[in-house]
């Protein structure tokens, strides 16, 4: 008698094992698939925060002033590379 109830619930313990493992597949794709959404969200959110390349044309190069050219001039001609002929000179070419 025993081994007839055994026999008897052997398609049940297989349809529940099945059944159970059917479940667990699926409960994982679904949580994979959600974990994927969120990836894109973040991605998506990334995306927009980052500066879009444009053509916009690069800020022209700095162009010392006339005061600091003539700084530099008189640190030149203070160390001794300047002589005062040629101070002069440069400072009248910058001035004009």
């Amino acid at each position: 008698m025993f081994a007839r109830r055994a026999m008897m619930r052997r398609p049940l313990v297989t349809a529940a094992v099945v059944g159970g493992t059917a479940y667990y597949v699926g409960k994982k794709n679904a949580q994979g698939q959600a974990h994927e959404a969120a990836q894109d969200q973040q991605i998506a959110a990334m995306q927009q925060q980052a500066p879009q390349p444009g053509y916009a044309p690069a800020p022209p190069p700095a162009q010392p002033t006339l005061t600091d050219q003539i700084g530099e001039l008189v640190r030149l001609h203070d160390s001794g590379v300047l002589t005062d002929a040629e101070y002069a000179s440069a400072k009248a070419k910058l001035i004009s």
